[in-house]
């Protein structure tokens, strides 16, 4: 006597579709119970709630203003630098609207995982890095953590070695430029996973 073998695996399939079905319902109630969500439902929430004012509408001049102190400073900046000193001063002020902004901007201009990964710990892990990159994060710590003792000299002589003096100043530019947006950012409770240039 043959068997049929779709017939003979119809009830073990019609059994994992019925299980797997039961399964997504009840990882379903264990995510309202929880109160986790997707991250873009999630977002969405997390922007409804918002009730901090707009700066780029309650003061548009000044907004502006800052915009054009950005582009001026990233002028004719490697993108792979201006990006790392953006994700480093991000990292140290815990902006996460930034850090999640910038590191998208990372990897969509072709940077690797491996290096987005590697930014806070980098003295652990120069080898990822250049000389010059590195010169441009430890200024990036100093200027953003000034209030911890300065900026030292050997750290800004280190930046000086690598940079010749316009480069450093706009190295230097926008340090104090991402330090602004982090602080704008973290003030008017901008939420991570949005981009008001998308807006």
């Amino acid at each position: 006597m043959t068997t049929n073998a779709n017939t003979a695996a119809a009830p073990s399939t019609a059994a994992a579709l019925s299980t797997t079905a039961a399964l997504s319902t009840s990882a379903a109630a264990t995510s309202t119970a929880t109160g986790t969500t997707d991250s873009g439902t999630g977002v969405a929430t997390a922007e409804a709630a918002r009730t901090r004012l707009d700066l780029a509408k309650a003061a548009p001049k000044v907004f502006r203003a800052i915009i054009g102190l950005d582009a001026a400073a990233r002028a004719g900046l490697d993108p792979a630098l201006v990006e790392l000193i953006q994700i480093r001063a991000s990292h140290l002020n815990h902006c996460a609207y930034c850090l999640h902004m910038h590191t998208n901007d990372a990897r969509k201009a072709g940077e690797s995982e491996d290096r987005l990964h590697m930014v806070a710990v980098w003295r652990e892990a120069r080898h990822f890095f250049t000389p010059k990159e590195q010169a441009a994060l430890a200024l990036t710590e100093a200027v953003t953590l000034v209030a911890d003792g300065g900026v030292p000299d050997t750290v800004y002589a280190e930046a000086a070695a690598h940079f010749g003096d316009q480069e450093l100043a706009q190295v230097l530019s926008l340090i104090l430029t991402i330090n602004t947006w982090n602080r704008v950012a973290l003030a008017t409770g901008k939420v991570a996973g949005t981009d008001e240039r998308t807006a």
